[in-house]
Parts: structure tokens; sequence; C-alpha cells
């Protein structure tokens, strides 16, 4: 399976944001909808990465859009992780069963078992209209995410 690309249906998935809360994308119609897949939630990038976009919010928020990360580690470990990075975004858990979403995506790594470092974009109807793939140790930064949304807004 690869990376989904533009064009394409999000698929539904419902995540715990905590042991007792669950969100569901489809919850989120309507507006545009940013996943971020990252490997860790305590890799030195991946820290890196959600810290940036916790600074960048008010950027994705002006164009309504609602930021999701996205890993395959557990609902205690992304809230110590949020917890001391001060995340204002909800992380979901991908964990049981231990990748489902990121493999309905095409960014589960079968071999190592975590996700790719990837980001979606998805309109307000559901669709997919920006898709991204990098390198596990590069964080990909949030222009391609700014253009996606600004393309959306046009």
């Amino acid at each position: 399976m690869s990376l989904l690309q533009p064009g394409v249906p999000a698929p539904d998935f419902t995540l715990n944001v905590t042991p007792s809360q669950q969100l569901s994308l489809h919850e989120l119609r309507g507006n545009p909808v940013i996943l971020a897949f990252y490997p860790a939630d305590w890799s030195p990038v991946c820290g890196d990465q959600m810290a940036l976009y916790n600074e960048i919010l008010p950027e994705f928020r002006k164009a309504s859009a609602t930021l999701l990360g996205i890993s395959v580690d557990g609902v205690w470990c992304h809230e110590a992780f949020a917890k001391d990075r001060h995340l204002h975004f909800p992380v979901l858990a991908d964990f049981e069963p231990k990748g489902d979403v990121s493999r309905k995506y095409g960014v589960y790594r079968e071999a190592d078992g975590f996700c790719e470092r990837a980001l979606f974009v998805i309109d307000k109807q559901g669709i997919i209209t920006w898709s991204f793939l990098s390198p596990v140790g590069i964080n990909p930064g949030a222009d391609g995410i700014l253009d996606a949304l600004d393309n959306l807004a046009r």
C-alpha cells in the first residue's frame, strides 16, 4: 500500500484522544482537517515537528482547520507527551489494532512497527486535497500544509 493521493476520500476512523474520549474524523466534516502522522512521541524530530505545529496553530485556525496528530503510541504516552510539550491539539492513539488507521492511509511501516512521517490536508467534504511523505528523520515543517490550506480557500 502506498500514500493516499489527492482526490481520494479520506478513510474515516475513530481513535482515542484520552483513555475515555474518542474522536471520529467524520465529526469534523464541514471544515478542513490536517492529519499529521508521526513515528513516535518522544523522538527528537517528532517533538520538534509537533511543537512547531503548536506554535502555528493560530494560522491553521484562521483557515478553520483542525489539526490532529496521530501515532501508534498509546493514550498514556500521548497524554504525557502532550502535557510535556504543551500541545493544544488532539494527539490520537493509532494503538489498537496497532497501526490500523496508518495502514488505511498507506503510511504504516510494517517492518518497523510505526507510521511514516506523513501529512494530509482534507477538505470540508472529506476529500484529501494534499498529501506528503517526509523522510522519517526530517521535520517536514508547515509550508506545505499552509499552501494546501491557501489553495482550499481559493
